[in-house]
């Protein structure tokens, strides 16, 4: 049982499901659609200067991958994506290999074309993104936040954008909204429900920078999200036992980057990715659990002594009650894992 961490009577893995080597990459974005998850581009292995321009669908039923025949696929890594419509895949961002773009691409599942959409009138982009991240706040309209522009050009603090998308006019508008957070790249976001009688929505941001503390990128009050959350109450049950055996922090994982997450009910759920606070053996494969159930939320912090499950550049994804790890680069950050796995929980 790799990297099984067991504690007074619970523990958690990552038990491998399937492994392809298509699934072999970092960096790339993974998304669920229509129980299908949609690779998009990434590095295939460390060092590589040109990002690959593939898509792979991978079936979690039936646990094959598949190259997606249809061309003209952005060459993208560091980027994000999103489901629109539960037709098309919008791919946001990301660096081409020459410049980091903030452009909209979109793969139309129904078809199986790739679409260039059209910035709108109005649209303000951004200077470029890259390790940034796109949340869904409903069908057609994206909270973007993150770092703009290279090391050369980046601000010293990070941008929040509203991006509307117009499947049907192929076009999309970019929004700066008036607030600003930390300077973040590498971070990961959270659309968590705030505890009360009356929960509103926050969005939340963790790591892409040295400090530990979570910040917020976006309030909603009750009822403003009509987002469906995936269900997943088995495994939202598991979390919740796993929890009851740790001990709670108020404070949460530093320097973290290029680390997953998922959210799982009230639970965030973070794997590995780079520390910043170590000169050596900087690839993590710890988890860590932010409960939001009670206020103040907390940090449960659970390590693993499996140096096989070290992961950077890595995706997790939520579905059929189950959280699927795919990709990403392992203890030396240069080798792409082919392996699909399921978090396992022993409780």
């Amino acid at each position: 049982m790799a990297g099984a961490v067991r504690g007074a009577g619970s523990g958690w893995t990552w038990r491998p499901v399937a492994q392809d080597p298509l699934l072999a990459r970092a960096f790339h974005s993974c998304t669920e659609l229509r129980g299908r998850f949609y690779l998009v581009g990434g590095l295939l292995a460390g060092g590589a200067r040109e990002p690959s321009s593939e898509t792979v669908v991978f079936d979690p039923a039936g646990g094959q991958a598949v190259r997606v025949a249809a061309r003209g696929g952005p060459r993208r890594s560091h980027h994000d994506a999103a489901p629109v419509g539960g037709r098309w895949l919008c791919v946001v961002g990301g660096w081409d290999g020459s410049h980091r773009s903030a452009t909209v691409t979109a793969l139309d599942t129904d078809r199986g074309v790739w679409e260039a959409w059209t910035a709108g009138s109005g649209s303000c982009p951004p200077a470029g993104l890259s390790s940034h991240t796109c949340t869904r706040i409903s069908d057609r309209e994206l909270r973007v936040a993150g770092r703009e522009g290279g090391t050369r050009t980046q601000r010293r603090y990070g941008s929040i954008y509203t991006l509307r998308l117009d499947p049907g006019a192929r076009t999309y508008c970019f929004k700066e909204e008036g607030c600003h957070t930390a300077s973040r790249s590498g971070h990961c976001a959270a659309l968590l429900q705030s505890p009360g009688p009356h929960p509103g929505h926050q969005l939340l941001l963790f790591g892409g920078c040295n400090s530990a503390e979570p910040e917020v990128a976006g309030h909603w009050s009750h009822g403003k999200i009509k987002e469906e959350p995936p269900v997943a109450p088995h495994l939202m049950e598991k979390l919740s036992r796993l929890v009851s055996s740790g001990q709670g922090s108020r404070q949460g994982p530093r320097g973290l980057r290029h680390h997953s997450c998922s959210v799982v009910g009230p639970f965030a759920v973070l794997f590995g990715g780079e520390t910043l606070t170590r000169a050596r053996d900087t690839i993590c494969n710890d988890l860590y659990i932010y409960d939001t159930r009670k206020s103040p939320a907390l940090w449960f912090h659970f390590p693993c002594a499996d140096h096989r499950l070290k992961r950077v550049g890595h995706r997790t994804c939520l579905w059929n009650d189950q959280l699927y790890l795919v990709g990403g680069f392992g203890e030396d950050g240069r080798t792409a894992s082919p392996q699909v796995c399921i978090l396992d929980l022993f409780i």
